[in-house]
């Protein structure tokens, strides 16, 4: 059974090393609290909630699941309501919330680290506060102040929770499609009748109440996605008090069987005239509950990240301690009857990888709450501008290759142990069941690939890579100093001229055939992201080459960040090479194969 240890040591130096999260929150006005020591309170205290309260519990949740009765009603496993209720006690959900609503007004990079332990040592329980947040943004972006001011307290003191309602069983992912209707009643509210799908968290017993932020379609609207609003359907409906009043009519009516997660309850969510509230003007629903997605596509990049971590821990701890066959170099254990198995260069192959995805990808998504803590705290508006537009890059990246990443990490993982890691009890199998959802829900890897691609790089000419790219170069000019970092910062210059060329390339091959695009997205994006991944890996290098110089205790430390900067460089970031080639290889070999020749 694996262990799970907070890495808090590697979170320090990515939040002051690398990103220097003290001079970020100086420059950020309303931040005068937030500082390193502030962090180091928050990774000393959440970290022992994350490894003695929910890590325990993982397993528990995998084997005994969630339980539904015959009036709807969902039994979380055994612990969870109780973690959830000492999560509430801590004041752990209000951190990086609004105080007009109770919050305590922290930045958003506050509360990564909190939703990254969490996540990494039972991502199950972790959704069930986690899709909170979205429900928080979009009632406090897009809601009345009366909405506001019944929903906005509960949610961020944590007494409710939130979920996003959007799919249907026979739409899935084209929105346009969707069926649940909305009726206007009298008083101003409408009346909700449909079913949703896959919808995480959206029953339990955690929470007193469970609020529903659900898609549907008003009689009259137009059609697909142009026709579409969003609501807010409580389990409950409050009164004016703020108590909780009748039971709204909505129900689960199953658990989806899943491959994964089976300690959080995704459920089928039947709307049978329900009470729901109006978010915003009618028909523009898809735009509000974009403010939802973008959060969770973020928050799903963190989920990739946390299975790359345990991964690494797991199959760290393993390779120690297994014996098994002798150094081809010589034996490393004479003592004993074998060597451990982390002197195999190839069992040091899958480590190294694990650490490089794990610890680059916290760097990448780490920045990126930098970024939202400018767009959200700054007075300076061309700082929230750049900040906007580097975010709206990096969300579907992030979501794409992190996830992609996370679950090569925890494939990995397995294979380490062996045939140990195809028994349960390891946690090894575990973890890669929990990983493969995180490339499906939000987008799957090939809408993220089109939304980058397509939306964002080619449907702005290029202007949404420009300032990425200009960043790159820029730091790789200021970073030649440093003769160590040289021949990566030469390959990074190299890729990053490659990536503007190419995506020229494909944009004129566009003009031709529009399925060019279709057919470059994912190795587009995966490209993109180890790109991101290697000016990560630099930039830890040239950070602790600077602590190195200056001298440190920790010279161990900061010499493994050098030597995994050099392997992501020497074997993982050449992948690009095949990237380069198979995006410039047209739809031909796609497209030609008529649908009816798939089968013989």
């Amino acid at each position: 059974m694996s262990v799970y240890k907070a890495p808090v040591r590697d979170i320090r130096f990515v939040t002051q090393d690398l990103l220097d999260f003290d001079r970020h929150y100086e420059s950020l006005p309303g931040c005068d609290e937030a500082n390193q020591e502030l962090i180091d309170t928050i990774l000393s205290e959440i970290s022992k909630f994350a490894e003695d309260v929910i890590a325990p519990l993982n397993a528990v949740g995998d084997s005994v699941g969630c339980q539904l009765d015959d009036d709807g009603e969902v039994t979380t496993p055994p612990g969870f309501k109780e973690a959830y209720e000492q999560y509430v006690e801590g004041g752990w959900p209000t951190l990086d919330q609004p105080a007009e609503y109770g919050g305590q007004d922290l930045p958003m990079s506050i509360g990564l680290p909190i939703r990254e332990m969490n996540g990494t040592a039972n991502w199950s329980w972790a959704m069930y506060p986690g899709l909170s947040h979205g429900a928080m943004e979009t009632i406090d972006e897009h809601g009345s102040e009366e909405q506001k001011a019944a929903y906005m307290e509960p949610l961020v003191s944590g007494r409710w929770t939130g979920t996003m309602c959007l799919t249907e069983s026979h739409c899935g992912t084209d929105l346009g499609l969707m069926r649940t209707k909305a009726e206007p009643a009298a008083d101003g509210s409408y009346s909700i009748t449909g079913s949703k799908i896959f919808i995480s968290s959206g029953e339990h017993d955690m929470a007193e109440n469970i609020v529903h932020i659900v898609l549907a379609r008003v009689a009259g609207a137009p059609p697909g996605t142009k026709g579409i609003s969003l609501f807010i359907v409580p389990k409950f409906l409050p009164n004016d008090d703020g108590s909780l009043g009748e039971r709204n009519g909505v129900k689960c009516g199953s658990l989806e069987h899943k491959m994964g997660i089976h300690g959080n309850a995704t459920c089928e969510l039947n709307f049978d005239g329900a009470k729901g509230f109006l978010i915003g003007e009618e028909n523009k629903g898809l735009s509000y509950m974009f403010t939802f997605m973008n959060f969770a596509r973020l928050g799903t990049g963190l989920q990739g990240l946390a299975h790359s971590e345990l991964a690494f821990q797991q199959s760290l701890a393993y390779a120690r301690d297994r014996l098994q066959m002798r150094s081809l170099s010589g034996p490393k254990n004479p003592s004993g009857p074998a060597d451990p198995i982390i002197v195999h260069p190839d069992v040091r192959r899958m480590l190294l990888t694990q650490k490089a995805f794990a610890e680059g990808g916290r760097a990448l998504i780490y920045f990126a709450s930098t970024q939202g803590d400018i767009l959200t705290k700054s007075d300076n508006p061309e700082a929230r501008e750049l900040a906007n537009h580097v975010l709206n890059f990096l969300t579907p990246i992030i979501k794409a290759f992190l996830t992609e990443t996370g679950f090569e990490a925890a494939n990995l993982g397995l294979q380490c142990f062996g045939g140990h890691g195809y028994i349960n009890e390891w946690g090894a199998e575990q973890n890669v069941r929990d990983a493969r959802i995180s490339m499906l829900y939000e987008g799957t890897t090939g809408i993220q690939a089109l939304d980058l691609l397509g939306r964002k790089v080619l449907g702005s000419r290029g202007e949404a890579l420009a300032p990425v790219t200009s960043f790159i170069l820029e730091f790789c000019k200021r970073s030649h100093q440093r003769k160590e970092l040289r021949p990566y910062l030469k390959t990074l210059v190299r890729l990053t001229k490659q990536w503007k060329s190419l995506t020229r390339k494909i944009g004129f091959a566009a003009l031709r055939d529009r399925d060019a695009v279709g057919a470059a997205s994912v190795d587009y994006i995966m490209f993109s992201g180890y790109v991101l991944l290697g000016v990560a890996w630099a930039a830890s290098a040239k950070a602790a080459y600077k602590r190195l110089d200056e001298g440190t205790t920790e010279e161990a430390f900061y010499r493994a960040k050098i030597q995994t900067a050099e392997f992501y460089f020497a074997k993982i970031l050449p992948r690009t090479t095949t990237l380069l080639e198979t995006m410039q290889a047209g739809p031909d070999s796609l497209m030609k194969l008529d649908e009816n020749e798939f089968m013989f």
